[in-house]
């Protein structure tokens, strides 16, 4: 009864940090919309207009902060939090000069609007420097990091270092190998708040599992491939006994031409935006060593298809001379200066909006990968071939929730939850996630030397 009261508390404070955010951004859009914005129209909004206004704001704010993961105070760090509940008001501002202008109806207060907005952004980035970081602190006194046992199997990992790379709400005292007497096991796990099953074979995963529902006992694991499966399956209820549906088709035909039709209309769309930004690098890749401006590469993509993919060339001419792979490492010399910059703000990936335009790849999926880590991957973990069930994408999944050196048999996992669990919601969710991974460092990270040589040796 304890750690149910406890995490009562958590989710209590954390209902408050929300209400306290959101109230302080609503006084400060209404103040700005009551004596900036209001009396720019023709007819002055009064009791209803002016409550719907503050409404639509609230609502867009809080869309954007469930997509962003700008209410996720004590459970991403601070850092992450910060980055979520910035890009939600700069996009949701956004909105609301879109939405202003249009109501106005005049080019003339165009200026007072975006100045308006401006002041009103700024007030808000202030609300969450402050405010957010007060209450984050004040969560890590309140609420000490959790005390934790780690079971783990025979599949090295660093789990356990990434779990503890959050001090502030990881905290993992003892492990101990699933090899040990099962009862030996149990006994120890009572005397700590939550437990990692640490890739664990299913038939003991399934026993501690039970065990810890029954005590109360929380719990940490890492999902098995048919975990995944079955969490994208349909319920069914035809009579008494509980049926699980898995229909196993991939995208049906209306999601296919719903997301095709996207496709065109967004690759259109942002070519015609991004146009000056692809001048610029296409000319500052030819100023910084006069070589090709574009690289192509043969990728694989739905069913093994192969096709070209375009991209900025962000290394020296021939950094691959001898036709074989090697990944970008971290301080990679082959990187040229040009190269270091559109990589870390993923401009260059920008030509693969004609790829998207063509077909050949989608918006949003499983990021293609080179034919011979894709031939690679397969051999190491068969199930690899799973995520070539749909189209390859600009962005992912694996990409704003993993890393770029992030394993394969993580990132087939990552792809595979987007697959299983696909709709139009998601993929615009990952669209706006794909807007903050850009200003994460550790987002763009290169293969280690050891990831490399583990790519080069599989067998």
């Amino acid at each position: 009864m304890k750690k149910r009261g406890i995490e009562m508390l958590k989710k209590l404070y954390r209902y408050m940090t929300d209400f306290l955010i959101l109230a302080a951004f609503l006084i400060e859009y209404e103040y700005i919309w009551r004596t900036k914005l209001n009396v720019l129209l023709q007819r002055d909004f009064e009791g209803k207009g002016n409550l719907m206004m503050i409404v639509v704001y609230l609502l867009t704010t809080i869309l954007l902060f469930l997509v962003l993961g700008g209410f996720q105070i004590g459970n991403f760090n601070k850092e992450n939090v910060l980055l979520s509940q910035s890009l939600a008001v700069i996009v949701g501002n956004c909105i609301q000069v879109v939405l202003t202008i249009l109501m106005v109806g005049s080019i003339y207060h165009i200026k007072t609007i975006v100045a308006s907005l401006v002041i009103l952004t700024v007030a808000n980035l202030l609300v969450i420097f402050i405010l957010t970081t007060i209450l984050m602190k004040l969560y890590t006194v309140i609420f000490p990091p959790y005390r934790m046992i780690q079971v783990y199997g025979s599949y090295e990992n660093n789990l356990r270092d990434k779990m503890n790379a959050r001090a502030d709400k990881y905290q993992i005292i003892e492990q101990i190998s699933i090899e040990e007497e099962m009862a030996r096991i149990l006994e120890k796990l009572e005397n700590y708040d939550a437990v990692l099953l640490n890739d664990i074979p299913n038939e003991k995963r399934n026993k501690i599992l039970k065990y810890c529902f029954e005590k109360d006992i929380r719990v940490y694991f890492t999902p098995k491939i048919s975990d995944i499966m079955v969490k994208g399956s349909e319920e069914l209820n035809l009579f008494d006994t509980p049926l699980y549906l898995q229909r196993n088709l991939g995208l049906n035909i209306i999601e296919k031409v719903i997301k095709r039709f996207f496709d065109i209309v967004f690759s259109t769309i942002m070519i015609v935006l991004t146009s000056p930004i692809m001048l610029i690098t296409a000319v500052c890749i030819k100023v910084n060593d006069g070589g090709p401006v574009f690289f192509t590469q043969e990728r694989c993509t739905i069913n093994r298809k192969i096709f070209k993919i375009y991209k900025f060339r962000s290394m020296i001419v021939d950094a691959e001379v001898d036709g074989k792979s090697k990944p970008a490492g971290d301080g990679d010399d082959r990187i040229t200066k040009v190269g270091k910059i559109i990589r870390a703000t993923r401009i260059d990936e920008l030509p693969q909006l004609f790829n998207i335009l063509k077909g050949e790849m989608s918006l949003i999926g499983p990021r293609p990968e080179r034919i011979e880590h894709v031939d690679k991957y397969c051999e190491a973990v068969p199930e690899f071939a799973y995520r070539l069930k749909v189209k390859g994408g600009l962005t992912g999944y694996a990409q704003v929730y993993g890393k770029y050196n992030t394993t394969a048999y993580d990132k087939l996992k990552l792809d595979l939850i987007y697959i299983e669990n696909y709709s139009l919601f998601l993929d615009l969710k990952i669209l706006f996630m794909t807007l903050k991974v850009v200003f994460m460092r550790e987002s763009t990270e290169g293969f280690t030397e050891e990831a490399i040589d583990k790519i080069k040796n599989s067998k």
